[in-house]
């Protein structure tokens, strides 16, 4: 619709679109059961997600008792195929996000994932919901290359280009994903529901929201760059 103020709404995948965090712990835990360390909750792993899988895992063995380089080389390896195979077990969509983004679709608005997850991951994940051809672009954290995952801009400027170009805007909930959007001069939404890592308030993000059902009258209040 001519009124709507973005053309391209691009989204984070884990803690943002997709809740996550029961595959990722159980992936987390497999491989330290497999180093004989102890389970973690999936509260605690909650709080190790976003900078992706390598420094998940980094952070499981240094709340375990820490882990020689060689060995983790290994482990890492061992947990990504756990994780890929299972990777879709107990992953969802948040509450209200499949409505959203029928919202987005209505307005002619085009989707778009933007992650740090590798993207082969990111779309057998959402391959397997279903959802991947809702999408415009599926954007990994190495699907640009080195140094071009979030916090870079890269990848955001690389979903407007992807997506056909026009106004957009991202929605994440990690400091990471806020800065991306900021350096590609995008605006952006923090969700408070996410895998935070400091309240979302020091997010700084354009604007916050709590539920999916505050996104489209949210996205009409920020101003289009």
């Amino acid at each position: 619709m001519a009124d709507f103020p973005f053309d391209i709404v691009g989204f984070d995948l884990d803690g943002t679109l997709i809740d996550t965090s029961g595959d990722l712990a159980a992936a987390v835990n497999y491989t330290l059961k497999e180093a004989g360390r102890p389970a973690l909750i999936p509260e605690t792993v909650k709080t190790m997600i976003g900078g992706g899988a390598k420094v998940m895992l980094q952070h499981g063995f240094a709340t375990t008792g820490g882990c020689e380089a060689l060995e983790f080389r290994s482990y890492y390896k061992a947990m990504l195929g756990y994780y890929e195979a299972n990777i879709s077990t107990y992953s969802r969509p948040f509450p209200g996000a499949l409505a959203a983004l029928d919202a987005l679709d209505g307005l002619g608005v085009k989707t778009a994932v933007v992650t740090n997850k590798f993207e082969n991951l990111a779309r057998k994940l959402l391959t397997d919901l279903g959802l991947i051809d809702r999408f415009a672009t599926v954007i990994g954290g190495d699907t640009l290359g080195p140094g071009k995952a979030k916090p870079a801009g890269d990848p955001i400027l690389e979903m407007v280009a992807r997506s056909g170009g026009g106004r957009a805007a991202f929605i994440g909930d990690s400091i990471d994903d806020m800065m991306a959007a900021k350096n590609a001069n995008v605006p952006n939404i923090a969700v408070s529901f996410g895998f935070l890592l400091q309240p979302v308030e020091e997010l700084c993000a354009d604007a916050i929201i709590n539920r999916y059902d505050e996104l489209i009258p949210t996205l009409r209040t920020l101003c289009a760059t």
